[in-house]
């Protein structure tokens, strides 16, 4: 469905209809014709912060957060735990902690930022291709929740580290169930061409073999199968494929505590039509309220970006215009090395003046930055009204933006913005100079 906020000419120029986005996204409103991200002024966070700057509404987060308490309430223990790949700073992770979230890690150093935010290690599960022995016993140590085990070899390395450790750890195993999430490849993960997760033709004899590995305590299975995904049918095909299994796994005597279901339901980014949190739910909850009367099941859910994304902005000033003949460009500080979505993916992101003014004049433009590579772009063929030092928001990118974010160039990575009810506090400052060269030696 395409909304009345896009329109595409036949030249491919993308018209955004700013105040109508705007009103489509709860942490975003025109104030006096001004930009307000949960009732703050993006004038005045520019005039405090400065730009490139990120900026994440508390209020949108919890909101977020809240919608899948609320929809899978009718269910007993469920859990969920927020995908700390989508954004990892650590106010926003205290903020989730402190509503009660769980949270799904994919590496030591996120396990650690949780911990440091107030997370409950036992409330967390640990997934990822690539954990080490040293990455299971720092787990273990911590008191983890849960593995998601994605390879028949880390089944034998988890319970060699949890002999020697004198321990059984909590596992689940992550089955590829081969169904087409219908999203971008280079977020599809449940396919048989992804490197993700046990397939689905061995995940019975893969749990027979946990069960012969005395440190192992399985309790559960798991399945994700993308990221993006704006249709419910992929779910519940990825769901009648994990029921089969966990009934032919009773029958066979392995009885588990859980199913993880993953995360990946999407988000609007300027024209797509997500199913929401409450109609993903009510696809579901039939199967899983069966399931849970059946075998007594808990859920574990890990959505990411669905939570992130659209409670935070990237903002961004007009550094330069330079018209040409074939195209006009206009640069702006931030780049690829802030916000790599575009460039890496392709993502269509919306781009909105901060100032909305009738007077001035648009024309389209390919918004890019000055990193020295012709992929460094935030978005092409904008329909804007632009000059220098303008103030622009490229809206979605609470999630896979800052994490993203690299030093190429030996650019400093920029400060990130708490907003909440008007109020505002910085939870990361901008990287110095001197930060880019810590840790090294001439």
């Amino acid at each position: 469905m395409t909304f009345s906020t896009v329109s595409q000419t036949t030249d491919g120029t993308l018209h955004i209809n700013a105040a109508q986005l705007v009103d489509a996204l709860p942490a975003l409103d025109y104030q006096d014709g001004i930009l307000h991200i949960d009732g703050v002024n993006a004038h005045a966070l520019k005039e405090q912060y400065g730009t490139p700057l990120y900026v994440y509404s508390k209020n949108t987060l919890l909101a977020n957060y809240t919608a899948y308490v609320e929809s899978f309430s009718a269910l007993n223990d469920v859990h969920i735990c927020y995908a700390v790949k989508a954004n990892s700073n650590l106010a926003v992770l205290s903020t989730l902690a402190k509503a009660g979230a769980g949270f799904d890690i994919v590496s030591i150093g996120e396990l650690s930022r949780v911990l440091k935010a107030g997370g409950q290690a036992d409330s967390i599960v640990y997934s990822g291709v690539g954990k080490t022995k040293s990455d299971i016993a720092q787990a273990l140590q911590a008191g983890i929740g849960c593995f998601n085990v994605e390879a028949m070899s880390e089944l034998d390395t988890i319970n060699e580290v949890a002999q020697s450790m004198g321990v059984k750890a909590p596992i689940a195993l992550r089955i590829n169930p081969d169904v087409d999430a219908k999203t971008h490849p280079y977020i599809s993960t449940g396919m048989k061409d992804n490197k993700f997760g046990i397939s689905h033709d061995i995940a019975i004899s893969a749990y027979e073999y946990a069960k012969t590995l005395p440190h192992l305590d399985i309790i559960g299975i798991d399945c994700h199968i993308g990221s993006q995904l704006t249709e419910v049918k992929p779910f519940v095909d990825a769901l009648d494929k994990m029921i089969e299994l966990i009934d032919e796994l009773a029958n066979r005597g392995i009885k588990l505590k859980h199913l993880d279901f993953g995360g990946g339901l999407g988000v609007r980014y300027i024209d797509e039509s997500p199913v929401s949190v409450h109609e993903f739910a009510e696809a579901l909850l039939p199967k899983l309220l069966s399931l849970q009367a059946k075998y007594n099941l808990g859920l574990h859910l890990e959505p990411g970006r669905n939570i992130a994304a659209n409670a935070g902005v990237l903002l961004t000033s007009t550094i330069a215009l330079k018209p040409t003949d074939h195209k006009n460009f206009a640069i702006v500080d931030a780049s690829m090395s802030e916000l790599i979505r575009p460039a890496l993916y392709e993502s269509v992101m919306a781009i909105i003046n901060t100032a909305l003014d009738d007077n001035k004049q648009a024309q389209t433009w390919d918004i890019v930055g000055a990193v020295c590579e012709s992929s460094d772009f935030l978005g092409k063929d904008r329909h804007l009204a632009l000059e220098v030092g303008d103030l622009l928001a490229v809206t979605g990118a609470g999630a896979y933006g800052f994490t993203m974010s690299s030093n190429y160039n030996s650019r400093p990575r920029p400060a990130e913005v708490m907003v909440d009810n008007g109020t505002h506090r910085i939870v990361r400052e901008r990287e110095t100079l001197e930060d880019l060269w810590r840790g090294e030696s001439i």
